[in-house]
């Protein structure tokens, strides 16, 4: 194992008023297509001019660098689609030339520009040897509440640092510490259940897929409470942790294994949502459970058509080796319905089929109640962090039918895989439990302007929002939906 430091503040490109110096400051000006003409009206004939040279269109995310009279850098004109353009700020870190900078007097999306800086800042480096360019700093901007965008920017650093991080410093052993590190920072309560025990605490899908892997990767199941409010209704987070995913003995191709490290994506969400709950102090009750495993190939790994128990007491058919989060995830959200959650909420990178029916970008969602899924829907947008529902559509669950089982682990169609995997998960979670499952690709696979080539933060900040909506009202049972 590499020895590695830890990931710098989230927030270190963003300074205190007090630690800038006036002079030198650079203003940053938002401006959007529709109001670049009032701009051009209100500004020095210089600077219009010069705006006007270089072809500046207000375009989102381009920006046009100013100077004054002695030729230093004064001024930056950022296109911006409106307040709430959260990605064209933050490009800026690593676009514009080192230095500070400020936010103009009177700027609309004061929130967004300095969540979308701390966000822009990210960089994996960990096994860098050379040290990196300095970022451009941003004065952090007066009416801005900078402890709720430090844990939204530290809590997406968190995901993409723990997807980002190679299998062999990231196995179950290594997921669990992030876990008790976690808890430990919050005070909450942790337990494992591991490898053999795993048996005997009946979690015997948990144990069959991870028992292949050498024995300091042994399966187990990680489970963080914290109590934010004793009487707090009940939200409990389930994420897929297979932290490497060979396809077992229905071997992956080399291509299809290549980015198989970002296998526990869902955990390292679940795990980015929790500190985002805790660090906010949410008046509710928080359960984390992670099913930590590597799909490995040995003598003893679980073989196609193998007849699994699972902890509902439901008998699974293994259709396919290579589906084996939602065997996982079963045992999970059977031990998580048995308190009776008021929210359910799972997250895994389970199948190609969402990625073909939703690329890459946008999450698949499903859900049991409209209510809810429409509520999560609405946080996506108002977050600018989207997800898109696909259906539970019951006529497909007869594609999970077996002739030896109570049900396959995979739909027999070879269509709507998203589904069948969804309508699979849904067997396990107890009737009248609201409950979401998010299938995502937790991984940009090009580089954007604050979202690098890499481990990607997926609807964290939607389901966040959820989660405070939840602990809003109650839970969502009041609700009659």
């Amino acid at each position: 194992m590499i020895e590695t430091s830890p990931s710098p503040d989230a927030t270190a490109h963003l300074v205190e008023p007090a630690a800038a110096a006036s002079d030198g400051v650079a203003e940053i000006v938002a401006v959007t297509k529709a109001g670049l003409a009032a701009w051009r009206e209100a500004a020095a004939p210089r600077e219009r001019a010069w705006v006007e040279a270089l072809g500046f269109a207000a375009e989102p995310g381009k920006t046009a660098l100013l100077a004054d009279e002695r030729g230093t850098l004064a001024r930056v004109l950022l296109g911006v689609e409106g307040e709430g353009d959260l990605w064209s700020w933050a490009g800026l870190p690593s676009a514009l030339p080192a230095g500070t900078y400020r936010l103009a007097p009177g700027s609309a999306g004061a929130r967004n520009a300095a969540l979308g800086w701390a966000i822009g800042g990210y960089r994996f480096e960990r096994y860098k040897t050379k040290a990196a360019a300095p970022l451009a700093r941003l004065v952090w901007p007066a009416e801005v509440d900078a402890a709720a965008v430090r844990r939204l920017a530290q809590s997406v650093w968190l995901v993409r640092d723990l997807i980002n991080s190679p299998a062999e410093d990231m196995g179950p052993a290594e997921l669990e510490a992030a876990a008790r590190t976690l808890a430990a920072d919050y005070d909450a309560a942790l337990s494992v259940t591991l490898g053999a025990d795993l048996l005997d605490a009946d979690y015997p899908a948990i144990h069959a897929v991870g028992r292949a892997g050498a024995p300091e990767r042994a399966p187990r199941l990680i489970d963080l409470n914290w109590r934010g409010a004793p009487a707090g209704p009940l939200v409990t987070l389930v994420g897929k942790g297979v932290c490497f995913d060979t396809g077992g003995l229905d071997l992956k191709s080399a291509a299809n294994m290549k980015l198989m490290k970002k296998d526990m994506g869902g955990a390292a969400h679940v795990l980015g949502l929790a500190r985002l709950v805790m660090d906010a102090k949410l008046p509710v009750r928080l359960r984390v459970l992670v099913p930590a495993v590597e799909n490995a190939v040995s003598g003893n790994a679980f073989r196609p058509l193998d007849v699994l128990r699972t902890r509902r007491g439901l008998t699974v058919e293994v259709g396919d080796t290579d589906a084996e989060g939602r065997l996982i995830l079963c045992d999970a959200l059977a031990e998580a319905g048995r308190q009776n959650p008021d929210l359910l909420l799972d997250m895994a990178t389970l199948t190609g089929a969402a990625r073909v029916a939703l690329g890459t970008e946008l999450p698949a969602l499903f859900c049991n109640d409209d209510a809810l899924a429409e509520a999560a829907l609405a946080a996506g947008r108002a977050e600018d962090d989207p997800l898109w529902r696909l259906p539970l559509h019951a006529p497909y669950r007869r594609h999970l039918d077996s002739k030896v089982a109570d049900l396959s682990n995979i739909g027999g169609s070879g269509f709507g895989g998203a589904i069948t995997a969804a309508l699979f998960l849904e067997r396990f979670v107890p009737e009248g439990t609201p409950w979401i499952h998010v299938d995502l690709m937790a991984w940009n696979t090009g580089g954007r302007p604050g979202r690098p080539e890499g481990g990607e933060a997926q609807g964290l900040r939607a389901l966040f929002a959820l989660i405070a909506e939840t602990a809003g009202r109650g839970g969502w049972r009041q609700s009659g939906s």
